[in-house]
C-alpha cells in the first residue's frame, strides 16, 4: 500500500490512480480528518464478491472442512462427470 498525504494526492492524482489500476497497488491518503483509502475497482469488485459468498449459510464451513480433507482422499476431477 502506498501512502501520501491529500495534498501530494491532489498534485499527483492521475499518476496514483493509474498506479492503483495497473499495480492493484491501494493508496492510503491522510488528511487531517481521517485517512482515505483508493483501490481499483476490480479489487472493489473481488471484495463484494468475497462478501457475497461469506453470506452463503455454510459456505465458509464447508471450505473449512474442505481444506481439512487429506489430499489423498480426494477424487480427481472427471470434466466429464455428471452434476
Amino acid at each position: 500500500m502506498t501512502n501520501t498525504t491529500i495534498t501530494n494526492f491532489r498534485k499527483n492524482v492521475y499518476a496514483y490512480v493509474n498506479q492503483v489500476i495497473a499495480y492493484n497497488n491501494p493508496v492510503n491518503i491522510a488528511t487531517k480528518e481521517g485517512n482515505a483509502v483508493v483501490i481499483s475497482e476490480e479489487e472493489y469488485n473481488g471484495m463484494i464478491a468475497t462478501l457475497e459468498l461469506m453470506r452463503e449459510p455454510g459456505l465458509v464451513e464447508c471450505i473449512q472442512a474442505g481444506r481439512r480433507e487429506p489430499l489423498e482422499s480426494c477424487t480427481v476431477y472427471d470434466p466429464d462427470e455428471e452434476w
